[in-house]
């Protein structure tokens, strides 16, 4: 009975090795198959190209012409306007301001890490203090812009709270260059630290919870857990918002223009852009700052990952 059953087992098996492969789809289904992935991303491909590689060729066409914005006619002038802004030095004075929102940037970086850090483990009501912290980032920039006009105007809201603390002072707080910068600079901490606050504490939340425990166990304190297990974890994250940063300090434009429209020497390479667009219809010109600009934030962007580029992180 049992070499009956080796036999059939056998045949059966021998009988599997010489079945006939199945026949490949027809070429209509595999062509279907391999063009279903691509009808799927053909509207945001679009769209994409509609609203952002079609601009910005028209910039660059732009930006070798003096068009002035209005005229249908465009003469062309080559590498005219590059030239002029590469020979006018004052147009890249402005990028000083930038160092305001540098330096502001750090410091959003680093309260923001710190919130996220903190938040991160059980505390108490810290939903609630992360809906506090991120409810300015849902905020419109314009409202913004006009809320903090107010606050920091002449017997405004700050010279109003410094009253109650009994500190008397007459300082016009938009009225000099360097209070004006960093009265803009405060505004942005408080607008854009909930954007990095979320960035960082979606990264360490997945970080898993095992590696806390087991450092828990070894006597690890949260200054350990945070220098062995968090800062590696988050790494590409941070690497994410320095570049964030770096890139918004260079293209500010927001905040300024609605506060003070550039004036007291607030003007950025942004502002600056605008109103030679829209102000003085040097509108080839501006395409060719613009150009200038994007130029520059992907170099900064491509020196920043050269020195800082991101490793694959394994925690586990």
């Amino acid at each position: 009975m049992t070499g009956t059953t080796e036999t059939a087992s056998v045949k059966a098996a021998a009988g599997a090795a010489t079945a006939p492969a199945p026949a490949p789809a027809p070429r209509p289904a595999r062509l279907w198959r391999g063009a279903t992935p691509w009808l799927f991303l053909l509207a945001p491909l679009a769209l994409l190209i509609v609203f952002t590689y079609a601009p910005i060729a028209n910039m660059i066409a732009y930006s070798f012409t003096d068009w002035d914005g209005v005229s249908p006619e465009l003469r062309w002038t080559g590498a005219e306007n590059y030239a002029g802004l590469l020979t006018r030095p004052e147009l890249f004075e402005v990028f000083w301001v930038s160092g305001y929102y540098l330096a502001a940037s750090v410091v959003q970086i680093v309260a923001a890490l710190y919130f996220a850090t903190i938040l991160s483990f059980n505390v108490r009501f810290r939903n609630f203090f992360k809906g506090v912290l991120f409810f300015p980032y849902l905020i419109n920039g314009v409202a913004i812009g006009f809320v903090f006009l107010y606050f920091f105007q002449d017997g405004g809201t700050l010279d109003s709270v410094l009253g109650l603390l009994g500190v008397q002072t007459d300082r016009a707080w938009l009225g000099t260059p360097a209070s004006a910068n960093t009265s803009l600079a405060a505004v942005s901490v408080w607008r854009y630290l909930g954007l990095n606050f979320v960035l960082f504490l979606g990264a360490i939340q997945s970080i898993p919870g095992e590696l806390y425990e087991a450092a828990e166990l070894d006597g690890a304190n949260r200054w350990h857990q945070f220098r062995h297990i968090i800062a590696p974890g988050i790494k590409p994250v941070l690497s994410l918002t320095v570049i964030l940063s770096i890139s918004g300090s260079l293209s500010v434009f927001e905040i300024p223009y609605i506060m003070t429209g550039g004036a007291t020497g607030t003007e950025t390479f942004v502002i600056q852009t605008v109103k030679l667009a829209f102000q003085f219809n040097k509108t080839g010109l501006a395409s060719a700052a613009a150009i200038v600009l994007l130029l520059i934030v992907l170099a900064v962007t491509w020196v920043q990952r050269r020195l800082a580029p991101d490793d694959k992180v394994d925690l586990v």
